[in-house]
């Protein structure tokens, strides 16, 4: 019983248990989102998100994100990012699974199909890295750097979101989002490795500025998901996050704590396809899902012209209300 509580065996429990927080979360977020009638366009506004935050399945959803937030940090703690990270693909198929129980309707075969295609990428990708995965502590200033470079990817993403409508909305936002979570695992990681060595201390000032900046870039990411949950459906936004999250945080890993530095470079490559792989059913998943189908085949005209790129306004109304 001990076993499961220590090591690696301890790690991938907890980070099970929160991909199921994550999985609930996910589906209640989204569901009050929708609900909530002042947006404006597909985004959700500031007056928006107040009176959703009152909403007792919001807060509840919000609890389970806090609860699967803990979890994972504990079980970064206890096994490298490249083990843990990508365990939080278990929350696609049960967000599929509530969706669809919820809906009272049985999950379409493509979606299921698009669903197995991204658990598969991952699951390669995971079995993969760990196979390879070594512990150290971070280089000086790696930490710094990297940061800087994921807050301009995820701003560059955020900007796409803001100018695109209907799924690629959805999908870029949330992108966006699991860039800054991955971020946060990544930095949540290096802060254990400096602290556990006794190299530094809570109140050393390198260590506080990466508590910091944990805690903007939890804040960007929970903002930017509850957009793309105004412009998707939340099977669509959870496997973004629990696909781009765990390859972002492999590649901070493998940056930041030098995890990658025994993989040799066809390992790489395989890591790549099955990236690849997963992205591809994560795009597959938000272009086919039946509400964006419904949404195209309703307005056939702005969906042709949002897909060339025109940023005009739309009336996603039917598409948050199922």
């Amino acid at each position: 019983m001990s076993d499961l509580l220590t090591g690696t065996t301890g790690a991938v429990s907890l980070a099970v248990l929160g991909a199921l927080c994550f999985a609930g979360a996910a589906v209640l977020q989204h569901g009050a989102v929708a609900a909530e009638s002042d947006t404006d366009g597909e985004s959700l506004t500031l007056r928006g998100l107040r009176a959703v935050a009152r909403r007792p399945g919001w807060l509840t959803g919000l609890a389970l994100a806090g609860s699967g937030t803990v979890l994972h940090a504990m079980a970064l703690i206890l096994a490298p990012l490249s083990v843990v990270q990508p365990i939080g693909v278990l929350a696609v198929p049960v967000a599929v699974l509530l969706t669809s129980l919820r809906a009272r309707r049985a999950p379409d075969g493509a979606i299921v199909g698009w669903v197995a295609l991204s658990v598969a990428g991952v699951a390669v990708f995971v079995v993969t890295a760990a196979r390879t995965a070594v512990s150290s502590e971070p280089q000086p200033g790696a930490t710094f750097i990297a940061a800087l470079v994921v807050a301009g990817i995820v701003v560059l993403l955020a900007g796409l979101g803001v100018a695109r409508s209907g799924w690629v909305r959805c999908v870029a936002c949330a992108t966006a989002g699991a860039v800054a979570f991955g971020l946060v695992s990544g930095l949540v990681r290096a802060v254990s490795q400096s602290i556990t060595p006794g190299l530094a201390g809570l109140l050393d000032p390198a260590v506080a500025a990466t508590v910091v900046a944990i805690g903007v870039a939890v804040v960007v990411g929970g903002w930017l998901v509850q957009q793309a949950f105004a412009s998707g459906p939340p099977e669509v936004v959870i496997a973004c996050l629990t696909v781009v999250d765990p390859i972002v945080a492999v590649i901070l890993g493998a940056v930041l704590l030098g995890e990658g530095a025994a993989t040799p470079p066809v390992v790489f490559l395989l890591l790549t396809a099955a990236a690849t792989a997963a992205a591809v059913g994560v795009v597959g998943l938000a272009k086919h899902h039946p509400d964006a189908a419904g949404r195209a085949a309703a307005h056939p005209t702005h969906s042709r012209l949002a897909t060339a790129g025109d940023i005009g306004p739309s009336r996603p109304e039917h598409f948050l209300r199922r």
